[in-house]
């Protein structure tokens, strides 16, 4: 069960990559991990950095993707992204933010629903 959940994980995150270059962004990295976390990608919209959350889903009988961010999840995507921004010197300066990117299988594993939320976790 892990190992299979590990593949959609590691799938969803190619997807999005993707799916991401295809409207534009630019790839940094993927799967940086710190003390606060792991962020699966890191890319370039523009002049922003953007930290990249990408849940992936067979079905919605559990919820959306997009609903599975927690408060606890969010506190830790917040700590890795200003930890990144701290590891990285040359991103002192740049404006930063953290999307969602939920993918949806259907039953045959293809791809039915993308969600993009820009800016779906903020300190607040």
């Amino acid at each position: 069960m892990t190992h299979d959940r590990a593949n959609l994980g590691a799938g969803g995150e190619r997807y999005a990559r993707r799916w991401l270059e295809a409207r534009g962004y630019g790839f940094v990295a993927a799967n940086w991990r710190c003390p606060a976390g792991e962020i699966d990608l890191v890319m370039r919209d523009g002049a922003e950095l953007v930290f990249v959350e990408v849940k992936t889903r067979r079905g919605e009988r559990a919820g959306r993707a997009e609903e599975a961010v927690t408060p606890t999840k969010a506190r830790r995507l917040l700590a890795s992204g200003a930890a990144y921004v701290d590891a990285h010197p040359a991103c002192a300066d740049i404006i930063w933010r953290i999307d969602l990117l939920a993918i949806t299988l259907g039953p045959t594993g293809a791809v039915e629903r993308v969600a993009h939320l820009e800016n779906a976790v903020f300190a607040g």
